[in-house]
């Protein structure tokens, strides 16, 4: 019974609190989710890499000190496809700060406003990478599953505080970010998934509206989206 009353409390807490931030948002993704998101009921923010250099540590504090941020979806993410072979230090350390390192270093910055308000939800966009990783994709697909298990531990932490944290497997976006991308291995990606067609952002973008707005007891969760049988 007092867990109960504990949580109708949260809940009620969160009531009307609107403020959603995300790192990335000048991506495909990121502008998905600010056009769905927008309404006079939510404050948006998507920084740009000049208000917040999520490579940088001091950044992310200062950035969210005086901040409140009742969501925040990690959309950030750069790939640096290259062979195991010829993969040196500099480019593995520049995908796993920004893919991995960034995502946690945001949600260190967040979580003591979340928890002084028993209220709160962390969103990090992961891939069908960190599952099945690719020929070449090593510092991606590391740093993609390592967010799964931030997600997981995160969830475990601090759902006695009323926050909820999940991950999404949003599958390949035809966005600037894959525009690199040959037909070719568009065509054989294609061909992995049972309903012959892609995810867009706009769908995952509704899905991530939805997740918050309307599964208030989910958490710990990793939803893939799209339609890959491999």
């Amino acid at each position: 019974m007092a867990a109960l009353a504990r949580t109708r409390r949260i809940s009620a807490s969160c009531l009307g609190v609107n403020h959603l931030v995300i790192t990335g948002g000048g991506g495909g993704l990121g502008r998905a989710i600010i056009e769905v998101f927008a309404a006079p009921s939510w404050q948006i923010a998507a920084p740009a890499r000049a208000e917040l250099d999520v490579t940088d540590p001091v950044a992310i504090r200062r950035y969210f000190e005086s901040r409140p941020v009742d969501l925040l979806v990690f959309a950030a993410g750069i790939i640096r496809d290259t062979p195991l072979a010829c993969l040196d230090d500099s480019a593995w350390d520049e995908v796993f700060a920004v893919n991995y390192q960034a995502a946690a270093a945001c949600a260190a910055a967040v979580l003591p406003g979340m928890i002084g308000r028993s209220c709160g939800h962390l969103i990090f966009i992961s891939s069908h990478s960190a599952l099945h990783p690719p020929v070449g994709q090593l510092p991606y697909a590391a740093a993609k599953a390592a967010l799964l298990g931030l997600t997981v531990s995160l969830a475990r932490i601090h759902g006695l505080h009323g926050i909820r944290v999940n991950a999404i497997l949003p599958g390949f976006l035809e966005t600037p970010m894959t525009e690199s991308v040959s037909q070719k291995r568009k065509a054989e990606i294609l061909e992995q998934h049972a309903l012959g067609r892609f995810n867009t952002p706009d769908a995952v973008a509704k899905f991530i509206r939805h997740l918050h707005e309307d599964l208030p007891h989910t958490s710990g969760q990793i939803f893939k989206l799209d339609s890959r049988t491999l």
